[in-house]
């Protein structure tokens, strides 16, 4: 087995152009070799190999045919990978002794593996090296076919051979600044499933994550984070469509990263961390408005549009108007180069956790997990005896606490055998509870402020009809905080037994 340290990103086509003579600062360039490869993915109808991780495919190039066998490595954005030469373009099943495959296999997998989906692409392969590794970036241009769907593949991929991964990450720096180029974490065969299956959706929701107890902390955390990356980076697209269940989940998989640094923020210790934290912040704000906005109008204004008030009518199209502006600057932000310099950075760091880690780092993530989901559920209980006399503020943290917890039931939910899962499970139904509840109430703050802002600053003409529709959504939203806040103090007097 071989371990693919790889980057893969997406590039503007003209910009594709311009790297197949790219001078490289700090290396050196081979000459560019060029080669056609037509590569076809097999599996079961029901997919059982991407089930559980794999992807198997044959590939013919100028020189014969190449069976390949990769796993998804968790820990790392590297991949194990298993070649080996067959004698035409169908698996040979007798060549998968000692790779994950052969595990899964049995007759009946033989039976029912099939061709799923195509690639075919012309590749320009240009050797790198710099003073002490040596890199291979290679140039993809072609398309992905499965059925009558089918995409076009313009990318690039950095694969680290040998060296250090900082020699991997400078080289990518230096060609996003040069050709805009975005870091893309879904691989060809991630891709060719979405056509498989007909995915037309661009949203990216939270993967499930798979941890096992005696797993070093750090290795856990960049399990954890890979995943967040990939939910919140998943979205990009969906925002560009000005979709706003795009920027929901881009900063629900924000939110995650972010909770998954402070819950890890002991045994990793990085000088870097606040940097990290930062900019990951900056992009959460870019987004915010837009959320806010959305929500407000598919809350408080939509149910209200068939009012007759000229108020409730001025109201919509101002506040339609303000979305259309906020999402606007959601896609600039994903747009930016400082959104592209945000994804290698966040997933450089994510590397090099080992690097500053702590002893705590290297104990095992299962004592770590239920030492820390037992702390912060305490302190939760402690404050939630106090939620009446709690500022509008006081409980937005409390909230934020309440959802760090749930973050990190998701996280660890693997570590723990069925009987306690089941638990978790009950647990992470309460606490999803009162984080509606508080949500809900934290919503009415802001819509309340958004309301009278909007009657404050109308025009002349209808300032009177505006008044009186933020009046509405004010005493509206102020009669239904009541059970709300009955809600969230019988769920948080339920926590003590639930785990």
């Amino acid at each position: 087995m071989s371990v693919e340290t790889e980057l893969k990103f997406r590039v503007p086509p003209d910009s594709l152009k311009s790297l197949d003579d790219w001078q490289i600062p700090g290396s050196t360039r081979s000459e560019p070799s060029e080669t056609d490869l037509v590569s076809t993915y097999f599996d079961t109808a029901k997919y059982k190999l991407k089930r559980n991780g794999l992807s198997l495919r044959v590939r013919q190039t100028g020189h014969g045919h190449v069976q390949t066998i990769k796993a998804a490595n968790p820990a790392h954005f590297g991949r194990g990978e298993w070649e080996t030469e067959v004698e035409d373009d169908h698996p040979d099943l007798r060549k998968i002794a000692g790779t994950p495959l052969e595990r899964l296999m049995s007759k009946k997998l033989r039976r029912k593996l099939r061709p799923v989906f195509a690639t075919s692409v012309h590749r320009v392969t240009v050797p790198v090296r710099t003073r002490t590794s040596e890199i291979e970036l290679a140039i993809d241009r072609g398309r992905i076919v499965a059925g009558q769907r089918s995409g076009a593949i313009e990318e690039i991929e950095l694969e680290l051979k040998r060296g250090r991964s900082a020699d991997l990450f400078r080289l990518a720096k230096a060609m996003e600044q040069r050709s805009r180029a975005e870091l893309f974490l879904r691989s060809k065969s991630e891709r060719g499933y979405d056509l498989a299956q007909g995915k037309r959706e661009q949203t990216t929701c939270a993967e499930p994550i798979e941890l096992e107890k005696d797993m070093p902390t750090a290795d856990a955390f960049r399990v954890i984070a890979h995943s967040c990356v990939r939910h919140f980076s998943g979205n990009a697209d969906a925002i560009r469509d000005r979709d706003p269940e795009g920027v929901h989940q881009m900063r629900v998989g924000l939110r995650r990263l972010r909770a998954a640094i402070a819950l890890f923020s002991k045994p990793l210790r990085d000088a870097r961390t606040d940097a990290m934290k930062t900019e990951l912040k900056w992009l959460t704000d870019e987004l915010a408005p837009a959320r806010e906005i959305d929500v407000f109008v598919e809350e408080e204004i939509r149910p209200a549009a068939g009012e007759p008030q000229r108020g409730w009518r001025a109201i919509e199209a101002e506040f339609t108007a303000k979305r259309d502006r906020a999402l606007d600057r959601a896609n600039q932000a994903v747009a930016s180069e400082r959104y592209r310099a945000l994804l290698l950075d966040i997933l450089e760091w994510i590397e090099e956790t080992d690097s500053h880690a702590s002893a705590d780092a290297r104990k095992p993530i299962g004592k770590f997990a239920r030492d820390e989901l037992h702390r912060r559920l305490r302190k939760v209980r402690k404050e939630g005896r106090r939620l009446p006399e709690l500022t509008a503020r006081e409980r937005h943290k409390l909230r934020i606490k309440i959802k760090k917890i749930r973050y990190a039931g998701g996280f660890f939910e693997s570590l723990f055998p069925a009987r306690r899962r089941k638990a978790l499970v009950k647990l992470s139904g309460h606490l999803k509870k009162i984080q509606g509840a508080l949500g809900s109430l934290n919503d009415f703050a802001a819509h309340c402020q958004i309301a009278t802002d909007a009657a404050l600053q109308a025009p002349p003409q209808n300032r009177r009809a505006r008044a009186f529709a933020s009046g509405v959504i004010v005493g509206r939203e102020d009669e239904a905080a009541k059970p709300l806040m009955r809600k969230a103090s019988k769920e948080l007097g339920r926590l003590a037994a639930a785990f």
